[in-house]
């Protein structure tokens, strides 16, 4: 039984014998078991970066298993991350419209008619309407939180449509 004459592996010696001895092993594991997509290279050389940083810590017995666990979770985390990337590659954000720019100029000259044309209304008609286009509550409900008939409602949203076309028309 040989003694060892080394409790850490911070000696540079000792240590670049060590990277020396089991680098390429190390890389050609990383390579076959994870392929050349997640650059074994460069996780192979942060499990060393990570040993050294970590060197007072780890004797030279137990060295060789703490750079193959470090670089076997780093792919891990390489092979988690890619899974995310390719998540958010799947969304495709909307880059063009197959609208011309004079339509889209239209749409936004048409909103800001309609929006001066619901300024424009009653208060009554406006909650009315309001309630009744942009939240999708029917006639009974939009009764019920006013405190009216549902007649009153009807007559509300009614003449709010009226006079919304007619000054829509207008412009």
């Amino acid at each position: 039984m040989s003694k060892n004459l080394y409790s850490n592996i911070c000696q540079q010696s000792l240590f670049e014998a060590f990277f020396r001895k089991h680098s390429k092993n190390l890389h050609n594991y990383l390579y076959y078991k994870y392929g050349e997509k997640l650059n074994p290279q460069d996780k192979m050389q942060e499990a060393f970066i990570k040993l050294w940083e970590n060197c007072k810590k780890v004797t030279p017995e137990k060295a060789k298993s703490f750079v193959y666990t470090t670089a076997n979770n780093l792919m891990l985390n390489e092979v988690a991350h890619q899974k995310v990337v390719l998540q958010h590659q799947k969304i495709k954000p909307k880059e063009h419209t197959n609208e011309s720019p004079e339509f889209i100029l239209e749409e936004k000259e048409y909103l800001q008619k309609l929006e001066k044309a619901i300024a424009n209304l009653t208060e009554a008609e406006r909650v009315a309407f309001l309630m009744n286009r942009t939240e999708g509550k029917r006639f009974k409900e939009i009764a019920e939180i006013l405190d009216i008939s549902t007649k009153a409602v009807e007559k509300r949203i009614y003449g709010a449509l009226k006079k919304l076309r007619a000054q829509i028309e207008e412009l």
